[in-house]
């Protein structure tokens, strides 16, 4: 293969996490002290023109990709740290699932170079990221190896260490399929729903309303905070199993309240 093909995956960097104000000019600034560069392009929307916030630096050599990776992961460009990955460097392998690692029980001041940092020590990283919200972090990440033996060495000798005060939890990230397949079929038939996402603007009267055209409800609780205002999430109790599931399959994923809620099995 010729390592200066720009398509060359061994070559390409995936940088995230972008300003909106990041350049081409800027990043080209920025990465060209690692080596060559043979492009780069931030990725922006066809209409507005606005960065969509991440953007492909394609280097001549495979060493210099990786000398860009290993230094300037999480550097601030424009008051933001970026995240650099390698661009599809295995598409098959990203897809598959192997090597992949869940993290949960984060202290809220992990960030994604703190967590990179303290795996990277397990072998190579091919992404990395803590799940946040204007709130900043939710408490959980995720962790993508290159192999699975890797991912392995970090959950024996992570699950369960204090990181930064909090007992975290570590283990394989399984796909919805992997964890509906060990329940079992004995417990594939539910009737209980739980619905996230739908901001404070809502009681059990309007669920009620929403889900009562998919059958039979037993109850329906919005959870609520001291004040009696939505918390975001609830639960419907249908009577049959098959209304229960036809209410998932149709609601999920809908827009309500300018939100896209998540429904699903509770």
């Amino acid at each position: 293969m010729n390592s200066s093909d720009p398509g060359c995956p061994m070559a390409s960097l995936y940088v995230g996490d972008l300003h909106p104000d990041v350049t081409e000019a800027m990043l080209y600034e920025k990465f060209s002290s690692a080596g060559p560069i043979l492009s780069i392009r931030v990725y922006r929307d066809v209409i507005t023109r606005r960065s969509l916030g991440y953007a492909s630096v394609n280097f001549e050599q495979p060493a210099d990709a990786e000398r860009a990776l290993d230094t300037m992961n999480f550097d601030v460009i424009k008051g933001k740290p970026v995240r650099i990955m390698w661009s599809q460097r295995d598409p098959s392998l990203r897809r598959s699932g192997v090597g992949n690692v869940f993290i949960k029980n984060l202290n809220k001041t992990i960030d994604n170079k703190a967590l990179y940092d303290t795996f990277s020590a397990f072998g190579n990283i091919l992404s990395c990221k803590v799940v946040s919200d204007e709130n900043g972090s939710k408490g959980h990440g995720f962790v993508h190896f290159e192999t699975e033996e890797a991912a392995e060495r970090a959950i024996e000798k992570m699950n369960g260490m204090l990181l930064n005060d909090r007992k975290v939890f570590v283990g394989r990230f399984k796909s919805q399929k992997e964890r509906e397949a060990e329940l079992g079929t004995g417990t594939k038939e539910f009737t209980n729903v739980y619905i996230k996402n739908f901001g404070d603007r809502m009681d059990d009267e309007t669920l009620n309303g929403l889900f009562g055209r998919f059958g039979q409800i037993l109850s329906v609780k919005v959870m609520t905070d001291e004040g009696g205002k939505s918390k975001g999430f609830g639960f419907v109790s249908f009577e049959r199993h098959e209304d229960a599931q036809k209410a998932v399959d149709e609601m999920n994923g809908k827009e309500l309240n300018g939100k896209h809620i998540y429904v699903g099995r509770a």
